[in-house]
């Protein structure tokens, strides 16, 4: 028998907000170091416990590249930077709703890739951009994190912007857009249903609101998705959908008990499968209410 997967009850959960701290690039891995040998006996334990919370993203694969009803393409699309883009659409006749998938802050990594063939296997054809392109595409998380630090905030967001334009004007779309993100992606979700008439619905994984002075401006209907224990997500969350409310903004915002940052994200221990597969159901029933039963006449 293999060993036992570790989840979340397996740490100290001062350890997991550190780790979250070095996903969002708060603090290095020096510093989570430091504050992990606070709380175990040793430097050997500690760096245990580091590699331990590394993803692992042969566990991640829910949808195989070879699934069948699937056609998969790389591509250049049209975008200020030239983004290399990841489609993939259901091989059945006619038009689909779309979604564009953003990734994290480390790239479109194994994990991100995996979702976007979960969104076909439901009906839609998907595109995740690569805003790593200039670096040549993801190859690690850290290494992700430190490239994408150095690019222009407000250029990944024409490339975002250009993304969903692309997949607005696939020949095998219906017209009817969506975006889902997770942590950075997230908040470029929030960002796009400011910016955006043509984004129907975003769902937002664990990730900063928008500014409280841009919800007036918000067309599209939301979803966000976080965990009670991801202390970042949370903050400003009840003002967020105040807010939203106040300027009458479609939105279901969702808080799953005991649940970390990254909860979704099925490559590390921090992985909640009951509540990713239920806010999982959540979002593609989103998806389904507003791309589906609301398409353009």
């Amino acid at each position: 028998m293999g060993k036992p997967k570790l989840t979340t009850a397996d740490y100290d959960p001062a350890v997991l907000t550190a780790f979250n701290d070095v996903v969002r690039g708060g603090i290095d891995r020096r510093a989570f170091l430091k504050l992990v040998m606070a709380v175990t006996v040793s430097a050997f334990a500690a760096s245990n416990i580091i590699e331990s919370l590394l993803p692992n993203y042969a566990q991640t694969q829910y949808v195989s590249l070879a699934a069948p009803l699937i056609n998969v393409e790389y591509l250049i699309y049209p975008s200020p930077d030239n983004w290399q883009g990841y489609v993939v659409s259901p091989s059945s006749e006619g038009k689909h709703p779309v979604v564009v998938v953003i990734p994290e802050n480390m790239g479109r990594n194994p994990y991100v890739v995996d979702v976007a063939r979960r969104l076909v296997k439901a009906g839609f054809l998907t595109l995740s951009p690569d805003a790593l392109t200039s670096f040549g595409g993801w190859t690690s998380d850290d290494e992700g994190r430190t490239h994408q630090r150095t690019l222009d905030g407000e250029a990944m967001m024409d490339n975002w912007i250009a993304g969903i334009d692309y997949l607005n004007s696939h020949p095998k779309s219906t017209g009817a857009v969506g975006a889902v993100g997770f942590c950075y992606g997230g908040g470029v979700v929030s960002a796009l249903a400011t910016r955006l008439r043509d984004l129907k619905v975003g769902v937002a994984y664990y990730r900063r609101q928008a500014s409280l002075e841009n919800v007036p401006k918000i067309k599209a209907a939301l979803c966000i998705q976080k965990g009670e224990l991801d202390t970042w997500a949370m903050k400003g969350a009840a003002p967020y959908d105040a807010a939203l409310q106040t300027a009458s903004v479609e939105f279901e915002s969702y808080v799953y008990p005991g649940a970390q940052h990254g909860f979704h994200n099925n490559s590390t221990p921090r992985f909640d499968e009951a509540s990713a597969n239920l806010s999982w159901q959540r979002t593609i029933t989103f998806f389904n209410k507003h791309l589906r039963d609301n398409q353009p006449s």
